[in-house]
């Protein structure tokens, strides 16, 4: 008999999953159609945000679950000094800054994240650079599809 692998630290997992908030919104999802995109990560090398590597210790191939990350778990808690002030010429040329818009910058890293514009005035914008999902209570539905 086989017996299944428990996933622990140092472990290869491969998982299908559905991300939503606490209004039922799915914001991220490995499902899209009749295609799956499998997140795969290894446990204990912080690929994931800290409360979902906890989640998925202790389980096998196969099994299902349901659990709530926290934001002190997951994206933290917003922190009013990551709204900055970016003069207007620093942003894309073409089109006019709308509250509420996403932009992609570039870190110094050269890696892309998104931004949203909070605030428009004539020569600045004020954009926020917490996480969307910072301060946001995530539930994740997932099967394990695999543990090395």
């Amino acid at each position: 008999m086989v017996r299944k692998k428990i996933a622990k630290e140092g472990s290869k997992i491969k998982l299908d999953y559905e991300g939503k908030l606490e209004s039922g919104e799915i914001f991220d999802s490995s499902k899209h159609g009749d295609h799956s995109h499998p997140l795969e990560f290894t446990i204990g090398a912080r690929q994931v945000i800290q409360g979902f590597e906890k989640a998925v210790k202790g389980l096998k191939k196969g099994d299902k679950k349901e659990f709530k990350i926290k934001p002190e778990e997951g994206y933290g808690k917003p922190d009013p000094k990551m709204i900055q002030k970016i003069p207007r010429e620093a942003l894309p040329k073409g089109q006019e800054p709308k509250e509420g818009m996403v932009l992609i910058i570039n870190s110094p890293e050269g890696r892309q994240f998104p931004v949203k514009i909070v605030g428009v005035e004539k020569d600045s914008v004020s954009i926020d650079l917490n996480h969307p999902l910072a301060g946001k209570t995530l539930i994740f539905n997932i099967e394990v599809l695999d543990v090395e």
